[in-house]
């Protein structure tokens, strides 16, 4: 499975010189990306504080019996490893897929590749842990099926043509949100993974279901289930964890094999999705994007 591949868009020669910059900056070498992050770091923690309301009420209603002097804490924490991916994500044009691979190790594929020996769509629900965008460009090169990304087309047209180049080089495909039925249609009975980001807040127009997740209300896609359901798709979570800086492991855990029956509760996969990246982030906190606003819609 080659995910859907629309033609570049065009965009406006003004972006081409940031295209230039960009792939230049790429071919950096980590270390010295490095003390550019410090300085990115600084900028957004102390100087220009990026969503810091934001992320310092994600931080209290997720963990109420957090001091707040451990609040603080993990808010520094967190800006200084999203500077550290920032300048990952810029390095990833122009990194050695050998790099790459000794950079973000899977520590289990044979949960994959079991299901792609069967002939199994499996569906990858990642999150915005650790570093998200290394995880689909390693996934190519440590699977034993083709991989496809999910992501929402972005509006700028430059934006959209340099992401898809930066998130495909290395093999991986690219589904838009609003063609992945037709996909799984056209490729039924392919081995295949299928990521897809499953940590965004949808809203109620999206019919989520809604669980308790770090002690707040939260609404989830159901998709999944309904993908699982009716092409027997076996379903995995994603944990991504950084190590140390510049390497991160990523690991499987099962949440449905594709063919036994459901418990016959309201959406069990995503349920167990939603503990098992809870545990997560409790384990690592400032590896999570606290900038995001995933609870922006109420039940």
């Amino acid at each position: 499975m080659s995910g859907v591949r629309t033609a570049t868009r065009p965009y406006s020669w003004a972006y081409v010189p940031l295209r230039w910059l960009l792939l230049a900056l790429a071919h950096l070498p980590l270390p010295l990306l490095y003390v550019v992050a410090d300085g990115v770091y600084l900028l957004l923690a102390y100087v220009v504080p990026y969503r810091k309301r934001v992320v310092v009420e994600n931080l209290r209603n997720s963990f109420p019996k957090k001091p707040e002097a451990e609040i603080q804490r993990i808010c520094k924490a967190f800006y200084r490893h999203f500077s550290q991916v920032v300048v990952e994500i810029v390095r990833l044009p122009a990194m050695p897929r050998a790099e790459l691979k000794q950079r973000m190790v899977l520590l289990n594929p044979e949960v994959a590749d079991r299901h792609f020996a069967e002939g199994r769509t499996v569906l990858g629900l990642a999150s915005h842990a650790g570093n998200w965008e290394w995880v689909l460009a390693a996934g190519p090169l440590w699977l034993a099926a083709p991989i496809d990304g999910v992501y929402k087309p972005l509006s700028n047209p430059f934006f959209e043509e340099f992401m898809r180049f930066v998130r495909s080089r290395t093999g991986a495909g690219l589904v838009p949100m609003s063609q992945v039925m037709r996909e799984m249609v056209a490729h039924r009975g392919e081995a295949h993974l299928l990521s897809l980001v499953s940590d965004q807040a949808a809203g109620p127009e999206d019919r989520p279901y809604w669980t308790q997740f770090l002690n707040q209300d939260a609404g989830f896609y159901t998709s999944t289930e309904r993908l699982a359901t009716r092409f027997q798709c076996a379903v995995l979570s994603v944990s991504i964890r950084r190590r140390r800086r510049g390497y991160y492991e990523f690991e499987f855990t099962e949440l449905y094999d594709g063919t036994s029956p459901l418990p016959p509760t309201e959406a069990p996969i995503m349920e167990a999705f939603a503990r098992r990246l809870e545990k997560d982030i409790q384990a690592a906190p400032e590896q999570y994007l606290w900038t995001h606003r995933r609870w922006k819609h109420k039940r």
